[in-house]
């Protein structure tokens, strides 16, 4: 499994089989200084977390261009659909979607969904948490924009996730310490990777203060540069 951070909570995921990216936000992003087409390159799945326009980012185009199959709740998926996503793939929290070279499984997050256009909100639904587990290799949680709650032990006993990606950028998700208390507490990660910070003003700008609290558990931190490849 290659994982390209592309900044924010955005992630291209290259498996046996498939490509997916995570929460495309790339060119509205202030960080992420690539090439939208490198980034989609090879593409066959977009997975989206929730509705906010910092996730669900530039999925309609890509998912226009490239057919690209769109993986998320519902609503999300119905959404995408009007803005012309020809493939989609609903699900919603505590269902698995079988995608062939992977399976996706929605779980809950504490967060908000939707968007607004011409100042009109538009409800997106439930915000989840995406479980990938290939056919080939270790099994991945995406955790979404969300805070900590007890049940994530219920998520790591159900479907043992080997890596994490936590937000950690605070204000809008979990910071730092918290995200670090969630990873310990609850989880067996073998590697975790930390996203949602530094992209605003708003929000933490470094990952200093979850390597810190990470120090001594035994689970591999990465914080790969925008634009770079951790390989699992």
């Amino acid at each position: 499994m290659k994982l390209t951070w592309l900044g924010h909570s955005a992630f291209r995921v290259e498996l046996p089989g498939a490509v997916a990216l995570i929460d495309p936000f790339l060119s509205g992003n202030p960080k992420f200084s690539g090439s939208l087409e490198e980034a989609a390159r090879g593409v066959t799945h977009i997975l989206l977390t929730h509705g906010h326009d910092d996730h669900i980012g530039d999925a309609p185009q890509i998912a226009r261009e490239t057919g690209a199959q769109v993986v998320s709740n519902f609503e999300v998926c119905m959404y995408l659909q009007e803005q012309g996503a020809r493939n989609v793939n609903p699900g919603n929290t505590g269902g698995t979607i079988d995608c062939g070279a992977f399976k996706v499984s929605f779980t809950q997050a504490l967060h908000s969904s939707g968007t607004t256009e011409s100042g009109r909100s538009i409800y997106l639904g439930n915000p989840n948490g995406l479980v990938i587990t290939p056919k080939e290799g270790p099994t991945l949680l995406h955790m979404g924009d969300t805070d900590v709650f007890s049940d994530m032990a219920l998520i790591d006993e159900i479907y043992a996730p080997k890596i994490g990606i936590l937000p950690i950028g605070d204000r809008f998700t979990m910071g730092a310490k918290t995200a670090a208390l969630a990873a310990r507490r609850f989880f067996h990660f073998e590697t975790v990777v930390p996203c949602h910070y530094g992209t605003f003003d708003l929000l933490d700008q470094t990952p200093d203060a979850f390597v810190a609290a990470m120090a001594g558990s035994g689970v591999r931190v990465e914080t790969p540069a925008i634009g770079a490849d951790v390989r699992i």
